[in-house]
């Protein structure tokens, strides 16, 4: 079962907020970082960085968490939000105002962290990501409905082995003990995975 860890959650927000220019993020984007940066954890861990909640929704996946976090993080003063003009349109910019807490996350979450903002805050505006998240993942889904972090091995099946689908689909129930048993897509296959998901150029 895949728990939910608030704090991580801030932590990552920060973290984004922090090596992301606030020009260069905005709502749209922070969606997209959390969502790509949990379920491929998860593909190549059994486990999310931290556990959201993911839907549906037009603009492609959205985290159920994000909204109360950042107003926690605001009254807090840990984070600035504020209002942007862009190209006529409203946007909301994210400024950090305190440290992330980088204990919370281990140095294989901060890597792949990185490589998540760097796709989605430099490599994308914020139509090109949501249409790049308009995936067979979310294809599969109702509207609303919560994006289960399994989805994650459709993303690409050309790339991921018949094996791990089973697994995805047959034993998401048992996901603690194929987590101690690394049963989890293998690390060399995991590593063409994840690189075909944030693939530079979306051929």
């Amino acid at each position: 079962m895949i728990q939910f860890d608030r704090a991580k959650l801030k932590a990552v927000i920060l973290y984004t907020c922090e090596k992301c220019q606030p020009s260069r993020l905005g709502a749209v984007k922070l969606h997209k970082v959390l969502y790509f940066s949990d379920m491929l954890r998860y593909a190549g861990e059994g486990s999310a960085i931290t556990g959201a909640t993911y839907r549906k929704r037009k603009l492609g996946p959205t985290c159920d968490q994000l909204l109360p976090t950042l107003r926690e993080l605001e009254t807090d003063g840990a984070l600035e939000i504020r209002d942007a003009d862009y190209f006529g349109y409203k946007k909301k910019e994210f400024i950090a105002k305190a440290a992330p807490d980088l204990e919370r996350l281990n140095a294989a979450e901060l890597a792949l962290l990185d490589e998540v903002i760097e796709f989605v805050c430099e490599n994308n505006s914020a139509k090109t990501i949501s249409d790049y998240s308009h995936n067979a993942a979310w294809d599969m889904t109702d509207f609303g409905a919560v994006i289960s972090y399994p989805s994650v091995f459709h993303l690409f099946p050309n790339q991921v082995s018949t094996e791990a689908l089973d697994w995805s689909v047959a034993e998401v129930t048992k996901i603690e003990d194929l987590k101690s048993q690394g049963r989890a897509l293998g690390n060399a296959s995991y590593r063409a995975f994840r690189s075909r998901v944030l693939e530079k150029e979306h051929g």
